[in-house]
């Protein structure tokens, strides 16, 4: 068992955090203000392979494993989170056309989306279907060789400034079995786009309602064979939240950062407050927390990546564990400044109000539960499951 990175894990990472520092960190607070979605700065990160990390080889993409993407996103998100995030979006939808679509499809998406030039968005929740996404009810007809698309999708990342939707629609019975994914253009006629949510954080990413009115795409648009929707879904949500866990312990990492150097500047009672006890106690759980939940990632990562019967349930957890630690580091930082790390002036709120969102998107933390919970009380689970 080795935890050494290699030497091309560790030039991907420079790449990233040079990336990071130079086109992400300087804008983000502006990006978040002025509500801005930085389409030149995911062009920029496709130029260096970044959107399409798991796109297979043959669509394009780099067909890394998710451990090693893992390594990228947490630098990236150390720059800007919600841009972070979104980029892992557009990877999964653009990974599962790239494995799942037939060959003319890919040939006429995946070069694009791969280069950032233009982008993808992941439709799934509905109204009436979050946690339980089986239940979705946005519906695909067969008319010939075309679908005939009706419904809604809520809560969708980039909706209206995207350019293509990979869509999870109801093609058959009630159930899993029954969802189908297809690719559909972002501006066929029919599709409408909602307003942009006022959102309390991730305002460098719009989000809409996306409605489907009798929107006609061909059956050859299909990403695999009917009924393989959910299956789809799942091991995209398995990889999904490696991601957003990952998002949250990057941007996590910058606030123990800045707020380890903060303590040493600042001046109370005659002494800095970093030599205060209180202070060196909460910096230790700090970054105790922030070293745990990074391991618990790269260790479900691997599982991913190999296959492991258990990945789901280690996914989960990691998706938990790792969502609510970096909540409480960035929160724990933003104590740390006192009155500065409530004022925009300082980064500190924003990585709050940012990373609050992961415990409840890629499945609620409550979800994460149910499914380990579900897990660890069939025989013999706990001896697998370590």
């Amino acid at each position: 068992m080795d935890f050494t990175l290699s030497a091309e894990q560790q030039a991907f990472m420079d790449s990233a955090r040079a990336f990071a520092e130079d086109v992400l960190a300087p804008n983000a607070a502006r990006w978040d203000a002025e509500a801005i979605f930085p389409k030149d700065a995911l062009a920029a990160a496709g130029e260096l392979g970044f959107m399409g990390m798991y796109t297979p080889e043959a669509a394009g993409g780099l067909g890394m494993g998710r451990l090693d993407a893992s390594l990228i996103v947490e630098e990236l998100a150390r720059g800007c989170t919600t841009t972070t995030a979104f980029l892992t979006i557009h990877n999964m939808a653009t990974s599962m056309i790239g494995k799942y679509c037939r060959e003319a499809v890919i040939e006429a998406w995946c070069p694009e989306l791969v280069a950032g030039t233009k982008l993808a968005s992941y439709c799934l929740t509905e109204p009436g279907a979050g946690s339980d996404a089986a239940s979705l009810r946005t519906r695909a007809e067969r008319d010939g060789d075309d679908y005939v698309i009706n419904g809604a999708k809520v809560f969708i990342s980039g909706a209206g400034d995207t350019d293509v939707l990979v869509v999870m629609l109801r093609t058959g019975d009630a159930g899993p079995k029954g969802i189908t994914a297809v690719l559909v253009p972002a501006d066929a006629p029919g599709i409408s786009y909602g307003k942009k949510e006022e959102k309390m954080g991730w305002n460098a990413q719009p989000t809409r309602m996306v409605s489907f009115d009798n929107v006609r795409v061909p059956v050859e648009n299909r990403l695999g064979e009917e009924g393989q929707g959910f299956s789809i879904a799942m091991e995209g949500l398995d990889g999904g939240r490696i991601n957003i866990a990952t998002c949250s312990v990057g941007t996590a990492q910058q606030a123990l950062n800045e707020a380890a150097a903060y303590v040493q500047e600042r001046q109370q009672f005659g002494n800095a407050i970093a030599e205060f006890q209180a202070t060196q106690f909460k910096l230790a759980d700090m970054l105790t927390e922030l070293v745990a939940a990074r391991q618990m990632i790269r260790l479900a990562a691997s599982k991913l990546d190999a296959g492991d019967p258990q990945a789901t349930t280690y996914c989960a957890m990691a998706k938990r564990f790792a969502t609510d630690a970096g909540f409480s580091v960035c929160n724990d930082a933003l104590q740390l400044f006192g009155g500065y790390g409530y004022i925009r002036e300082y980064p500190l709120e924003r990585y709050v109000r940012d990373v609050r969102v992961h415990q409840i998107l890629e499945g609620t933390n409550e979800i994460m539960r149910v499914i380990v919970a579900r897990r660890l009380l069939m025989e013999g689970a706990l001896e697998v499951i370590r």
